[in-house]
């Protein structure tokens, strides 16, 4: 973590000179630098495996849709709870807001899939993400996709469960599950799509229940089906542009 403090004792260590915290600062905001929240990787995250992705295999990709008129989606899934809380409020400085929300404990869980062209589907359940879901929400998406499916997902175990598996093989014609490298959540636009539910549809609601909470995230979904422009504009993240 590189602060003014950390700058000021390398400047000691390696030439012997003794700086100020402010002329740190003062230097570093004339060179374009500021202070910035840190993107948070993983050690196991490979960086070699992902532009080799990015660069030859992503790309192969798009050529095998275009061939065979495919429609790629990008899936992902999460958990929403009822302790969430999100957003902020004005009050008076040294006086924390206050937001009252039930004392209970339940949550939902969500499996989705977008295009870059704006087309979503998703799912909202009660439980444990497991394989049989997985399978029946691959049989959904390829029966309503007019062609060719491919879907991208992360490692998730259920995504490379045996039952999981044993459905592409049996689909090969109209359907292929391709997996992105391990550790790069910010290489799925699905994963943006999951912070809006949970900043605009969770966070903005206070439910009492799971069904309310479920009900809520359904609203919101089934709005931003109605706005292909929201979930386009999710591919224009300068991380996840090159998912065209």
């Amino acid at each position: 973590m590189w602060t003014r403090a950390a700058v000021v004792a390398l400047l000691a260590r390696e030439y012997d000179v003794a700086v100020s915290l402010t002329t740190v600062g003062r230097y570093l905001k004339a060179w374009g630098f500021r202070v910035q929240q840190p993107v948070r990787r993983a050690y196991e995250r490979n960086d070699a495996a992902i532009a080799r992705w990015l660069k030859t295999e992503y790309p192969a990709i798009v050529r095998d849709a275009k061939r065979e008129g495919a429609t790629i989606y990008w899936g992902d899934e999460m958990g929403l709870r009822s302790a969430h809380v999100t957003g902020t409020s004005y009050a008076l400085v040294g006086q924390t807001p206050v937001v009252r929300a039930t004392g209970q404990r339940f949550g939902c869980s969500m499996i989705s899939a977008i295009t870059n062209r704006g087309h979503l589907v998703f799912r909202v359940f009660h439980g444990t993400f497991r394989a049989p879901m997985f399978v029946d929400f691959m049989r959904r998406l390829r029966l309503q996709s007019p062609g060719k499916v491919y879907l991208i997902v992360d490692g998730h175990p259920t995504h490379r469960s045996k039952i999981a598996k044993a459905f592409v093989a049996a689909n090969t014609t109209d359907f292929r599950l391709i997996q992105l490298p391990g550790y790069c959540p910010e290489l799925n636009p699905d994963e943006l799509l999951n912070q809006d539910v949970k900043t605009n549809a969770l966070g903005k609601s206070r439910p009492r229940s799971r069904e309310e909470m479920m009900t809520a995230v359904r609203r919101h979904r089934f709005r931003r089906q109605k706005q292909p422009h929201v979930i386009k504009n999710l591919f224009q993240e300068k991380h996840v542009r090159y998912a065209a």
